[in-house]
């Protein structure tokens, strides 16, 4: 398989929308949590601070477990592969 230098550093549409996952779950979250607190407490101020607490947290928990995927073979080729395309001159195991 051989592949131009251009189309082996394009991510692949999971890779760009992944972003957007986050985003959109973080909120639901968020949104759901707002309005639980909505519902028991009346308040918009205090059910708006719980929406933007929630979503806030769940965004960095969910960001954080994606960071903590371990890449598969294939991924690790695929970086050393781009960073030799680049000219990298970092190690191998970094």
């Amino acid at each position: 398989m051989t592949n131009t230098p251009s189309q082996s550093l394009q991510p692949s549409r999971r890779d760009r929308f992944l972003p957007v996952e986050l985003l959109a779950i973080s909120a639901g979250l968020g949104v759901f949590v707002g309005l639980i607190v909505l519902i028991a407490t009346r308040e918009f101020v205090l059910a708006a601070v719980g929406l933007g607490i929630a979503f806030i947290v769940s965004l960095v928990l969910m960001a954080l477990f994606a960071l903590a995927f371990k890449p598969t073979a294939a991924e690790v080729e695929d970086i050393h592969e781009q960073d030799e395309a680049e000219g990298g001159d970092r190690p191998r195991g970094h």
